[in-house]
């Protein structure tokens, strides 16, 4: 009986300090306007998975939009803006990097801005 009793106090134990170490988390949806494709979508999240703190990434390429989820004391929405800008897409009110914008495949870029289909 006494076995089972420390047993059940060990088990209590675990869960509250699983409690006590739970971080703050944070949620956001960021306008991300120049993704065109699955392939963009691709590229974001591969990028934001690289920055620690990053607990779920969804781009949604018929909204133009990404949210994201990140634990507040390793990462902001600001370096998260930054990882999508440098991956070469516009985030909010941040600018796509030109260089990453220029490596991107035609199939990601702008309509405007995608090398014209040549005619046979």
């Amino acid at each position: 009986m006494k076995q089972l009793q420390l047993t059940v106090m060990a088990i209590l134990g675990f869960a509250f300090a699983s409690f006590a170490q739970t971080k703050a988390a944070d949620k956001a949806v960021i306008k991300t306007p120049t993704i065109q494709c699955d392939m963009c979508k691709s590229k974001i999240e591969k990028a934001l998975f690289k920055q620690y703190g990053i607990n779920s990434v969804k781009v949604d390429v018929k909204k133009k939009t990404t949210t994201v989820s990140w634990i507040t004391d390793r990462t902001n929405i600001e370096n998260i803006k930054t990882m999508i800008a440098n991956a070469g897409y516009d985030a909010d009110d941040v600018t796509a990097d030109p260089d990453a914008y220029k490596k991107l495949p035609p199939c990601c870029k702008k309509p405007s801005e995608a090398t014209p289909a040549v005619l046979h």
